[in-house]
């Protein structure tokens, strides 16, 4: 994808991954439309790229509801990254149940329902990318965040299944599956005790390191570019979600050839 005059949508995009991926696209001559709740980063980080904000609490069903109408008033949309993610890092025994439905409602609950709003639109136009930044956590079980992997997991299910569903339309998708890169969100993984000796464990066995943000946002941009529709970084990891996802290349395998039109 020629990324030049292109609009892409990001959320969570006030700090970490969101902001550099915002700040990398508009360099690519891309329009920019940043989403989070945090309004001052968020207005600065418009300024500095010479996008919009749009500040949303996407933990709120309303919210998220009339946002993509909000974002299309104002043109359409070419890619929509949905970055934005919440972490728990405490024994699920103890988790509030707030906050699972905040992790859920953010991490899983908005990518779908943005993408499915900002579909129709992609479809007619027979281009888009819908982008989910997704973690290797969904491919495997780490002490303290129980439910973030629960929803990454999903996330990263639910990315593959559109892509089958999209064939033919113009329109792709792109999973981005990290492991631990040095962000505020990675800090707090080693906030709770058995999380922290987990990551030693995976770092000792050179399985994992820690990725710089501004090479993590630089390889989303190429991917999107390129039209991937996977991206895994560390690849050192990349065997945990490559054997997770055969049971859907089987399925693939299994429908080949099914007529998926609506009719």
């Amino acid at each position: 994808m020629e990324l030049r005059g292109k609009r892409v949508v990001v959320t969570g995009a006030s700090r970490g991954i969101g902001e550099e991926l915002a700040r990398q696209f508009a360099a690519k001559g891309a329009t920019v439309a940043v989403i989070a709740r945090s309004v001052e980063p968020l207005e600065k980080l418009a300024a500095d790229t010479g996008g919009r904000a749009y500040p949303a609490d996407l933990m709120d069903r309303s919210v998220r509801d009339g946002l993509v109408a909000r974002i299309e008033a104002d043109g359409p949309i070419d890619v929509l990254i949905n970055n934005a993610g919440l972490l728990d890092t405490v024994a699920f025994s103890a988790i509030s149940p707030a906050d699972i439905d905040g992790i859920i409602d953010v991490n899983l609950h908005a990518p779908i329902q943005l993408a499915r709003a900002a579909l129709p639109g992609m479809i007619a136009r027979g281009s888009g990318k819908i982008v989910d930044i997704s973690s290797m956590a969904g491919a495997s079980c780490t002490p303290g965040v129980v439910t973030y992997s629960a929803t990454k997991a999903g996330l990263t299910h639910f990315n593959a299944c559109l892509r089958d569903e999209l064939r033919g339309t113009g329109v792709g998708n792109l999973v981005v599956e990290l492991g631990p890169v040095d962000t505020e969100m990675q800090a707090m993984l080693h906030s709770h005790g058995p999380t922290h000796r987990s990551m030693v464990r995976l770092r000792q066995l050179r399985l994992i390191r820690h990725l710089p943000v501004p090479r993590v946002a630089a390889s989303i941009v190429r991917a999107v570019e390129k039209d991937s529709n996977y991206l895994r970084m560390p690849k050192r990891a990349a065997a945990f979600p490559v054997v997770a996802a055969l049971p859907r290349q089987m399925g693939r395998l299994l429908l080949a050839g099914v007529d998926r039109s609506s009719n």
